[in-house]
C-alpha cells in the first residue's frame, strides 16, 4: 500500500511563492505518473499538473502554466509542485496524487490509485 504525505502549504500573500513536497513510502516509488490535483470549497478536484517516472513527461492546467514547476526525486520517493506568482484564486487544497496502473485517464482523479491527505494553500490579496 503507497503511502503519500504532502507537505509545504500555507497562508502566503499573491504575488509570493510556495514548494509543496510529498513523500512516498510503501511498495517502490515507481509509478506511471504523480500528479497534483487541487479542490477549492465547492469546487470538484481538478488536475493542476502531473509528471511522469522519469521526469521527461510533465503537463500543466493552463491555469498554472508558467507558474508552477513539478518535479521529482526517485531517489528521496519524492515529488514537488514549486509554486510562484501565486494568486488568490490557486487557493485551495493540494493532493498528491499516484498513478501506479495504467488505468483510466491520467487527466482525471479516477486515473490514480493513491492520494495524500492534502495540504492547504491560501494565497491572501
Amino acid at each position: 500500500q503507497v503511502q503519500l504525505v504532502e507537505s509545504g502549504g500555507g497562508l502566503v500573500q499573491a504575488g509570493t511563492s510556495l514548494r509543496l513536497s510529498c513523500l512516498a513510502s510503501g511498495p517502490t516509488f515507481s509509478s506511471y505518473y504523480m500528479g497534483w490535483f487541487c479542490q477549492a470549497p465547492g469546487k470538484e478536484r481538478e488536475l493542476v499538473a502531473f509528471i511522469g517516472w522519469s521526469g521527461g513527461a510533465t503537463y500543466y492546467a493552463d491555469s498554472v502554466k508558467g507558474r508552477f514547476t513539478i518535479s521529482r526525486d526517485n531517489a528521496k520517493n519524492s515529488v514537488y509542485l514549486q509554486m510562484n506568482s501565486l494568486k488568490p484564486e490557486d487557493t485551495a487544497v493540494y493532493y498528491c496524487a499516484d498513478r501506479v496502473r495504467n488505468s483510466g485517464s491520467r487527466f482525471n482523479p479516477s486515473g490514480y490509485q493513491y492520494w495524500g491527505q492534502g495540504t492547504q494553500v491560501t494565497v491572501s490579496s
